[in-house]
């Protein structure tokens, strides 16, 4: 029982660690944020980071690989649990925006910090998201026979940058609307560009 407290209590400092450094990053950036302050936004040490992982760059990898390989298996249940492909792009919309939504930091730590990777890191993320994008493409071949995959693969690409970009935006507004409105216009938006 102790060792299965003690593993909790470490995988829930490592999860406070990853959600920290992620906001940490998109704050700042990664060149300009120590583990001493990623150590001390969760209470422990900086020494005490190293526990989890071997070095700042580990951790940014650590966030950046695993976001990918959320979306990457996320989309693929998406299509599994899908009746037809009409559902599957319904359920990749809703499952992209609610990601976009919940994890705009990581979109940001991404945007600006990839190039911080270790390679082999790096390598991993970029084939994890080209798989996504496929799994987008082949739910779209089968709404839009008569296209070809560059053409649905530029439409992937672009719903993903509205999507993407807009809770960065939206934080910025004065009045920014409730995040269920956001949720709404962002999936009516994708809806609208994936099936013209």
């Amino acid at each position: 029982m102790a060792t299965t407290q003690r593993e909790r209590a470490k995988s829930d400092r490592r999860s406070a660690l990853l959600r920290e450094a992620s906001r940490l990053f998109a704050e700042r950036g990664f060149a300009s944020v120590t583990l001493e302050e990623i150590g001390a936004a969760v209470g422990v040490s900086g020494p005490a980071v190293y526990r989890h992982f071997a070095s700042k760059q580990a951790l940014l990898g650590a966030i950046l690989v695993g976001v990918s390989e959320g979306l990457h298996d996320g989309g693929q249940t998406v299509i599994e649990d899908a009746a037809a492909p009409a559902d599957a792009l319904e359920g990749l919309i809703r499952f992209h925006v609610a990601f976009a939504l919940d994890d705009a930091d990581v979109i940001r730590v991404q945007d600006r910090d990839l190039a911080s990777l270790a390679d082999a890191d790096r390598h991993r993320v970029r084939r994890l998201q080209r798989e996504y994008v496929e799994t987008w493409v082949e739910v779209l071949r089968s709404i839009h026979p008569d296209r070809d995959d560059a053409d649905l693969r530029v439409r992937a690409h672009a719903v993903f940058g509205l999507i993407n970009s807009t809770p960065h935006s939206v934080r910025g507004l004065r009045t920014a609307p409730p995040e269920g409105d956001v949720r709404v216009v962002l999936e009516q938006l994708a809806r609208a560009a994936l099936t013209a």
